[in-house]
C-alpha cells in the first residue's frame, strides 16, 4: 500500500469535505471542502478543473459512465453539470422553488433523482432532457435514496417514511419506519429461492441504531436488525459477496452478518478494528478486499478470510480523526478524506505490466514509474519515470518501451541512467510490443509494424529502417508476435507461424497449423517455440526441422509460457495461469524421439505474473508494483541436501532425471549410496542418449559389461542405430528394432533378434535383409522348437535349413531331421539318416531316444555302429540276445555289463567265460569263488586275494584250507579277513602261535589281541615273545619283568626291548627297576654300558646320555676302537645339538681328538703328509687318551714328522720312544731308524702357516685351535683338522659340521663320504656360506 498523494488546500481546513470517485474508469476525484468550490483532480494529483458554487455543496454524484458530475450547492436551484469528456460545466435548472437536499444518477441508464428540503422530487432524464417533477413525494426532507437495476427509486426522508417510486415518479411501496432513515441501498437478499436475482430489498440504517430489512415482495415482513448497545452507532455499512453485509459501528468494531432466512440476525463475522472509534469503510468486489479506518488507521483485510490482515496503513500526522474511505471502481486507488480536511489517496492495485528480454526485467511500480532490473547479472535497479499511465510495457536489451493506445515512448537504458529517446505513433491501438537489441516490433489491429528503434545512429538503408506486416495481399489478421536477436515471428489467424530472418530482410521459415495461433513464445536463441492455438492446445515447435511436439495436460486457462534463461537447462519452460505454473521439459534427444514431458506444478501466490525463469527460480510481478522470487517444486533439489531423508532425496533424484540435471543427479546417488539410484540414474542416461556419463555411472557401480558395451558405440554417429543400441540395452526390444530398420544399418535389427532368440521375428526380419541367413535362422529356431517339445515344427525347421553347400550346417539339419523323424514316429526314415551320418554323437542321441520307446533293436543297432559299445551292449542284454553281448564284450568297459553276462553264463555252467567276466567285472569274490567251487584252482585264488586283499575272499581261502587241514594257511587266510578271534582259536588249538603271531604283526591288530598272545606265551613260559607282546599292549610293567628273566642266550635282545618298554612308559619306578638291573643290583653282574646309555636315550635324558657316551667312548678307546668311540660322541653330540643343549667340552675335546686321528689315514692315503704330520702331532699331544697303541701311534708320528720335514717334531717324539717302557715295543723296521735320529739330531723345522682368527682376525697356526687373541674356541675344519677361516667356510649338508670349502672340494674328489658323519655326499652338495656368524655361536659349555 503506497501513497500516491495528499490533497491538502488551506480554505478546507478545519471542514469536513466531501468527495466522490469518477464511476467506471477512476480518472478524476471531485472534492469540496467549505470554500463553494468543487475541485476536480485526476488520478495523479493533478487538478484538472473547477466548479464555483453559490454556496456550500450539499451532494454531488457521477453518472454511470463516469462521463457527467452533478452538484448542487445552497442557495441556488441550479443542477450543476462537468461534463469530464469536453472538461465543461453547465448549469440546469430544477424548477423547484424549494432548497434541494439530495441528488442521485441511476444506476442504468440516464436519470437524475434530486430530492428537496420539502419532500419534493425532480427527476431528470439527461436523455432526453426530460424533467419529471413529483410533490409531496415526502412530507419532510428527502435525506436518503438509492436506484436499483430496474430503475427503481427508493427515498427516505424526514417524515421516517420509505417511498419506492418507478421512473416516471409514481409511487409503487412506501412503508413507515421508527425512526430517521439514512444510507439506504438496495440489494439482492439471500433466500433459498435461488431464481430470485433482481434487486428487490431495501436496506436502511434507522435512528442509527438498527438496519432495517424491507423486501418489495414480502411488504408485510419487514425485518429489523438490532445490534448491541456497546458497539455505538452505525456508521456505514456495505453489501458484498452472497447477500453479506459489512456493518461499521462508532466504537471501532465491525461486524459481518448473513441476509440469508435461515442466518438473518446471527453474526457471522465480529472485529474490533480500533480501539476508539471508526469513521468508515469501504468494500472493493474487484480486489475482494475490505478497509476500515479509525484511531489514525486503515485496516484492510481479505474479503476470502476476515481474520487475515492484508495491509495497515498508520497516519500519525492526522489528529483531528479520520473521515471517509471511498475505492475506485476498479480497485486501484483508496481516497480517504479526513476531520482536519485533508485527503490522501492510496494505490491498493497496480496494473500488471512487465516485460523481460534475456535476464532483464521492466515492471510496473507506480502508475508512473517502471523499474528494470537484471539481478542475475547483479545490476541495480534502475527506476523510469514516465509521461502518462501506461497499457504497455517492453524492454529489450539495451532499450525500454511504454505507451498506451497507439503511442510508445522509447528509453534507452545506459550505465546508470535512463534517457528519454523518442515516442511513436502507430496506425492503430497497440495490443503489445516486443523489443530486442536493435529492432522493435508493435502489434495493432491485426499487423506488427518492424521499426529500427534508432534509425539515425544505425547507417541503415531506407528499405530496413521499417517493415509492415503481413503483406498486403495476404488475407490474415496477425494474433500474436515475439522477437529474437535475429527473427521476427508471428502467429496469424489462419494459423501460418512465420520466421522473418531480420539480417537478412526476408522470411525464412513458415508453418502452417490447422487453425489459428493465438500465442507464440520462443526460447531465448529463438530455435524453439511453444504456441498455443485457438482451440487452447500448446506445442514445442523447432524450425529447425519443421516438427511440433504437443504439449501435454496442459490447462486451457494459460496466460503465458517463459523458458528457462540458465545456459545449462536449455529445454525447460514453464507455463502460467492464475493459480499455478507448469514446468515442462522439452527432451530433444532421447532414444523415442523428441518428446514433451510436464515435470510437476508449483502454486504461485494470488496476483502474481511470472516475468523471468532462471534455474528453477521464477521472479514474479504483484499487484503492488514489486517483484517477489518463488522457487519452482520441481527444482527443489537446489537446496541443501543434508537434512534430506531418502525417501525425499529419491523423489528430488526423479526431479533431476526428468529435468536433465545429471550433475545434481549424481551428486544425489552419492548421497543416498544406493544401487538401485545408481541404476535408475544410468538407466536415464541410457535414455538421454548421453553415453559419456552413462559410461561414469555403470564403472562407479561396477557394471563392466555395460561400461564395455558403452565404450564400444560411444563413437556411432548415426542417431537412429546409436539411438537402437541404447533401446536394446533398456530392453525396449521392439523400439530398438524399428531404430536400427530406421539406421544406416537395417541388419543389426536382425542381429539383435537373432541374439534374443526372438526367431519368429528374426525369420521375418531376414526375408528383407538378409535372405541368405533364413537356412540359419531357420536352424537355431528349430533347436529351440525342439527344446521345448514342438517336434513339428522343428522338423519343419531343420528341414527348411538345409543348405546343400554349407558342410558342417547341414549336418546339424540333417542330425536334426533323423531325431525329430525318430520323435515323430518315422523310426525308418530317422534311422537311415543316422546310419548315414558321420555323427558318433547323433547314433547315441538317437539310439537313447529309440531305446525310451522301446526300439531296442534299432537302438542297440545305432549304439553299435557308433561305437558306444557299453550302451549296446546294456540294450542286447535287455533283448536277452547274450550271443551279441559276447561279441561285443572285448570292447565292453561297464562292469554293470560284464556282471550281468557273467551271472549268465555261470547259470549256463561255462564257469571259464564267466570267470573271465566276472574279472572284468572287477567282481573278486565271484572270482575266488568259482576258482575255489568249480574250476579247483587254489593257487589262482590265493594270487586274487593277495592282490585285492578281498576279506570274504580271505575267508573263503581258509575255510578251503581247514577242509584240507592246512591250518597254517588256514590261520593266514582268517588274520588277512580280520577273523582274528578264530585264527588265535586255531592257533592255541594246533600249537601254530609262532605262524599266527607273524601274520597279526603285520596287521591291523587290537591291544586284545596282543594280551591274548602275551598271555599264551606266558603260560608257555616263554618270556622274551611274552614281553614283546606286553610290551605291543601297552602293559609295560608286566612287559619289563617278562624281559628281565630272559635266559642269557637272549640277553642283548631281551635288553635291547627292556629300554625300549621303559622308554615308552615314562615311569620312574621301572625305570629305577632297570637301572638297578644294569648296574647289578639284583645279580651282582653290571651290564654293558652302552645299554645305559641307550636307556638314557630312550628317557630324553641327554646330559646323563652324554656322561654316559663319554664313558662308552673313553672304554672303546681303550679298547683301541676309536671309530667307535668317535661315532659314539658324534651320534650324541649331534642329539644334543638338535634338543638345543650344550655340549660337555669334554665330549667336544675327545671328538675333536678322535677326528683328527681318523683324518690322519685320509691325509696319508692321499699322500698329503703334512696335513697327517699335523694331526699326529695333535693326536701324539694327546697320547694318553689312546693307552693301547702308544707305541704304534708314537712311531707313525716320528715318520709322518720326518717325511714332512718336521724334523725338530720327529725328533722330540723319536727321543720319547726312546723311554725305557716304550723302546721294546717299536716295531724292528723303524726302531733303528728312530735310535739314529734320537743320536743325530736334526732340529729343523718347516714354520707352520698362520691364518687369521675369525672372530678377532688375529694371525695363529693353522692348526691352533684356541686364539690367543680373544681366547674363543675356534671351530675346525672336519677335512683338515685345521682352524675355520670366515672367506672359505661351508658346512656338511647332513651333520652342519663346518670344513673349509677349498680343502672339502680337494678331499670330495678321492672321498665319497663325510669324515664326520660319513653320509654319502658329492660336490654337488657343497655350498659356500657367506653368512658364517651362526656357526660362531658356541654350542659347547665353557
Amino acid at each position: 500500500m503506497k501513497r500516491v498523494f495528499s490533497l491538502l488546500e488551506k480554505t478546507w481546513l478545519g471542514t469536513p469535505i466531501q468527495f466522490t470517485w469518477q464511476k467506471t474508469s477512476g480518472n478524476y476525484l471531485a472534492v469540496t471542502g467549505a470554500d463553494h468550490i468543487v475541485k476536480i483532480f485526476d488520478r495523479h494529483g493533478q487538478k484538472k478543473s473547477e466548479i464555483n458554487l453559490s454556496g456550500n455543496c450539499v451532494a454531488m454524484d457521477w453518472n454511470k459512465d463516469g462521463d457527467i458530475l452533478a452538484v448542487i450547492a445552497e442557495k441556488s436551484s441550479c443542477i450543476y453539470l462537468w461534463d469530464a469528456n469536453t472538461n465543461k460545466t453547465s448549469q440546469l435548472d430544477s424548477g423547484m422553488r424549494d432548497q434541494m437536499s439530495f441528488l442521485l444518477w441511476s444506476k442504468f441508464g440516464s436519470f437524475l433523482a434530486v430530492g428537496t428540503v420539502k419532500g419534493n422530487l425532480l427527476i431528470y432524464n439527461r436523455q432526453t432532457s426530460r424533467k419529471i417533477p413529483v410533490l409531496g413525494k415526502h412530507t419532510k426532507r428527502i435525506t436518503c435514496g438509492c436506484w436499483n437495476a430496474e430503475n427503481m427509486l427508493a427515498l427516505g426522508g424526514e417524515d421516517k417514511m420509505i417511498t419506492v417510486s418507478n421512473q416516471e415518479g409514481d409511487t409503487i411501496r412506501q412503508t413507515p419506519v421508527r425512526s430517521e432513515p439514512s444510507n439506504m441501498q438496495f440489494s439482492v437478499m439471500k433466500t433459498d429461492d435461488r431464481t430470485s436475482a433482481a434487486e428487490s430489498t431495501i436496506s436502511v440504517v434507522v435512528g442509527k441504531k438498527t438496519l432495517f430489512l424491507f423486501n418489495l415482495n414480502e411488504p408485510d415482513s419487514p425485518i429489523d436488525l438490532e445490534f448491541q448497545q456497546h458497539y455505538g452507532n452505525i456508521v456505514c455499512y456495505s453489501w458484498y459477496g452472497d447477500g453479506y453485509i459489512m456493518i461499521g459501528f462508532s466504537r471501532g468494531v465491525f461486524v459481518v452478518i448473513s441476509t440469508h432466512i435461515r442466518e438473518i440476525g446471527q453474526e457471522i463475522f465480529q472485529a474490533r478494528d480500533h480501539k476508539d472509534s471508526l469513521t468508515s469503510i469501504a468494500v472493493s468486489q474487484t480486489l475482494n478486499k475490505a478497509a476500515t479506518c479509525g484511531d489514525n488507521c486503515i485496516k484492510i483485510h481479505d474479503l476470502a478470510d476476515l481474520k487475515d490482515m492484508y495491509a495497515i496503513i498508520n497516519l500519525d500526522d492526522e489528529n483531528k480523526g479520520l473521515g471517509t474511505l471511498s475505492w475506485t471502481d476498479d480497485g486501484q486507488l483508496l481516497a480517504l478524506s479526513t476531520q482536519r480536511g485533508s485527503l490522501h489517496i492510496f494505490l491498493t492495485k497496480l496494473p500488471i505490466l512487465g516485460d523481460a528480454c534475456s535476464t532483464r526485467i521492466a515492471y510496473l511500480t507506480s502508475l508512473l514509474e517502471v523499474t528494470v532490473a537484471n539481478s542475475v547479472e547483479g545490476e541495480l535497479p534502475v527506476t523510469v519515470s514516465v509521461d502518462v499511465e501506461p497499457n504497455f510495457v517492453a524492454v529489450g536489451l539495451y532499450h525500454l518501451a511504454v505507451g498506451m493506445n497507439n503511442r510508445a515512448w522509447f528509453y534507452v537504458l545506459e550505465e546508470n541512467a535512463v534517457k528519454k529517446l523518442k515516442d511513436v505513433e502507430y496506425l492503430g491501438t497497440v495490443a503489445s510490443v516486443c523489443l530486442h537489441s536493435d529492432y522493435a516490433a508493435a502489434l495493432f489491429e491485426g499487423k506488427v509494424q518492424l521499426h529500427l528503434i534508432e534509425s539515425e545512429m544505425l547507417d541503415a538503408q531506407e528499405e530496413r529502417e521499417t517493415r509492415l506486416f503481413p503483406a498486403v495481399d495476404d488475407k490474415c489478421r496477425i494474433l500474436c508476435h515475439a522477437l529474437t536477436s535475429d527473427f521476427l515471428i508471428y502467429g496469424t489467424d489462419t494459423g501460418v507461424i512465420q520466421y522473418f530472418y531480420i539480417e537478412d530482410w526476408q522470411f525464412v521459415n513458415d508453418y502452417r497449423h490447422p487453425v489459428g495461433v493465438k500465442k507464440i513464445f520462443p526460447d531465448p536463441n529463438g530455435t524453439r517455440l511453444v504456441f498455443i492455438d485457438e482451440k487452447s492446445d500448446g506445442f514445442v515447435y523447432c524450425p529447425v526441422n519443421d516438427a511440433t511436439h504437443e504439449i501435454p495436460d496442459l490447462p486451457p486457462t494459460i496466460k503465458g509460457v517463459l523458458w528457462e534463461n540458465w545456459p545449462m537447462d536449455k529445454g525447460v519452460f514453464i507455463a502460467y495461469d492464475d493459480d499455478k505454473v507448469y514446468t515442462y521439459v522439452f527432451h530433444k534427444d532421447t532414444i523415442q524421439g523428441s518428446k514433451v514431458i510436464l515435470a510437476g506444478g508449483t502454486k504461485v501466490p494470488f496476483s502474481h505474473k511470472p516475468l523471468l525463469l532462471y534455474n528453477g527460480e521464477l521472479t514474479c510481478q504483484t499487484q503492488s508494483g514489486k517483484i517477489n522470487n518463488i522457487y519452482l517444486s520441481t527444482h527443489s533439489f537446489l537446496d541443501s541436501l543434508k537434512d534430506m531423508g531418502p525417501s525425499e532425496l529419491r523423489q528430488m533424484l526423479t526431479q533431476t532425471l526428468k529435468l536433465k540435471r545429471f550433475p545434481d543427479a549424481w551428486e544425489m546417488c552419492k548421497t543416498l549410496n544406493d544401487h538401485a539410484a545408481w541404476n535408475e540414474l544410468a538407466r536415464a542416461c541410457l535414455y538421454h542418449m548421453e553415453v559419456e556419463f552413462a559410461i561414469c555411472v555403470y564403472r562407479t557401480i561396477g557394471n563392466v559389461g555395460m561400461v564395455m558395451s558403452l565404450e564400444q558405440i560411444k563413437g556411432i554417429e548415426d542417431y537412429n542405430l546409436l539411438a537402437g543400441h541404447l533401446a536394446m540395452f533398456t530392453n525396449d526390444f521392439n523400439l530398438a528394432q524399428d531404430l536400427y530398420l530406421a539406421s544406416s544399418c537395417p541388419v543389426a535389427a536382425l542381429e539383435m533378434r537373432r541374439d534374443l532368440q526372438h526367431w519368429d521375428s528374426a525369420l521375418q526380419l531376414a526375408k528383407r535383409l538378409a535372405p541368405d541367413q533364413i537356412p540359419f535362422i531357420s536352424k537355431e529356431y528349430a533347436i529351440q522348437l525342439e527344446f521345448t517339445g514342438d517336434y513339428v515344427n522343428a522338423l519343419a525347421h531343420y528341414e527348411k535349413g538345409i543348405t546343400g553347400d554349407n558342410k558342417e550346417h547341414d549336418e546339424v539339419c540333417l542330425a536334426g531331421v533323423a531325431q525329430m523323424s525318430i520323435r515323430m514316429g518315422d523310426i525308418r526314415r530317422g534311422v537311415s539318416q543316422a546310419l548315414k551320418h558321420p555323427s558318433r554323437v547323433l547314433k547315441r542321441d538317437c539310439g537313447a531316444i529309440l531305446e525310451s520307446m522301446k526300439q531296442f533293436s534299432e537302438a542297440a543297432q545305432l549304439y553299435e555302429k557308433g561305437l558306444y559299445y557299453d550302451k549296446a551292449a546294456s540294450v542286447y542284454i535287455r533283448c536277452k540276445n547274450w550271443a551279441k553281448v559276447g561279441e561285443l564284450l572285448p570292447h565292453v568297459s561297464s562292469p554293470k555289463i560284464h556282471l550281468q553276462y557273467a551271472k549268465a553264463k555261470e547259470a549256463d555252467g561255462r564257469y571259464k567265460e564267466a570267470v573271465v567276466a566276472y574279472e572284468n567285472a572287477k567282481q573278486w569274490n565271484s572270482v575266488i569263488r568259482i576258482y575255489l567251487d568249480h574250476l579247483n584252482n587254489p593257487e589262482k585264488a590265493i594270487s586274487i586275494v593277495r592282490e585285492t586283499q578281498s576279506l570274504d575272499g580271505a575267508k573263503m581261502v581258509a575255510r578251503f584250507f581247514l577242509q584240507l587241514g592246512d591250518y597254517g594257511s588256514a590261520i593266514q587266510f582268517l588274520v588277512m579277513s580280520k577273523c582274528n578271534n578264530e585264527a588265535f582259536t586255531l592257533a592255541q588249538q594246533h600249537n601254530k602261535m609262532e605262524i599266527y603271531v607273524d601274520v597279526i604283526g603285520s596287521g591291523d591288530t587290537t591291544n586284545e589281541d596282543y594280551q591274548s598272545i602275551a598271555l599264551y606265551f606266558e603260560g608257555e613260559k616263554r618270556h622274551f615273545q611274552a614281553g614283546k607282546f606286553f610290551l605291543l599292549c601297552g602293559q609295560y610293567s608286566r612287559a619289563l619283568k617278562h624281559f628281565l628273566k630272559c635266559p642269557s642266550s637272549e640277553d642283548n635282545a631281551a635288553m635291547e626291548m627292556a629300554i625300549e618298554t621303559v622308554g615308552q612308559a615314562k615311569d620312574e619306578v621301572l625305570t629305577g627297576q632297570l637301572i638297578d638291573h644294569l648296574m647289578g643290583e639284583s645279580d651282582g653282574v653290571p651290564k654293558d654300558a652302552k645299554y645305559l646309555f641307550r636307556l638314557y636315550m630312550a628317557l630324553n635324558q641327554y646330559r646323563e646320555a652324554a656322561r654316559t657316551a663319554i664313558i662308552i667312548a673313553r672304554e672303546e678307546q681303550c679298547a683301541g676302537n676309536y671309530r667307535n668311540a668317535h661315532d659314539v660322541l658324534f651320534s650324541m653330540y649331534a642329539e644334543l645339538k638338535s634338543q638345543k643343549i650344550k655340549i660337555p667340552s669334554e665330549m667336544a675335546t675327545n671328538l675333536m681328538i678322535l677326528h683328527s686321528y681318523i683324518l690322519v689315514k685320509i691325509h696319508v692315503k692321499n699322500g698329503d703328509h703334512m696335513k697327517g704330520a699335523r694331526m699326529l702331532i695333535r693326536v701324539a699331544n694327546n697320547i694318553s687318551k689312546f693307552p693301547s697303541h702308544i707305541v704304534p701311534i708314537l712311531t707313525s708320528t716320528v715318520i709322518e714328522c720326518h717325511r714332512a720335514g718336521l724334523k725338530n717334531s720327529a725328533f722330540s717324539f723319536a727321543a720319547m720312544l726312546m723311554r725305557p717302557e716304550y723302546r721294546n715295543k717299536i716295531d724292528a723296521k723303524y726302531k733303528k731308524k728312530i735310535e739314529a735320529m734320537v743320536r743325530r739330531p736334526d732340529t729343523s723345522e718347516t714354520e707352520e702357516a698362520t691364518t687369521p682368527c675369525p672372530f678377532c682376525k688375529f694371525l695363529l697356526p693353522e692348526c691352533e685351535l684356541l686364539c690367543p687373541g680373544c681366547k674363543n674356541n675356534i671351530p675346525y675344519c672336519i677335512a683338515t683338522g685345521r682352524h675355520m677361516l670366515k672367506d672359505d667356510w661351508t658346512v656338511c649338508p647332513h651333520c652342519d659340521f663346518p670344513a673349509l670349502y677349498s680343502e672339502f672340494k680337494i678331499m670330495l674328489n678321492t672321498e665319497s663320504t663325510c669324515p664326520m658323519c660319513s653320509e654319502r655326499l658329492n660336490l654337488a652338495q657343497l655350498k659356500k656360506i657367506s653368512n658364517y656368524t651362526q656357526y660362531l655361536q658356541t654350542e659347547v659349555e665353557q
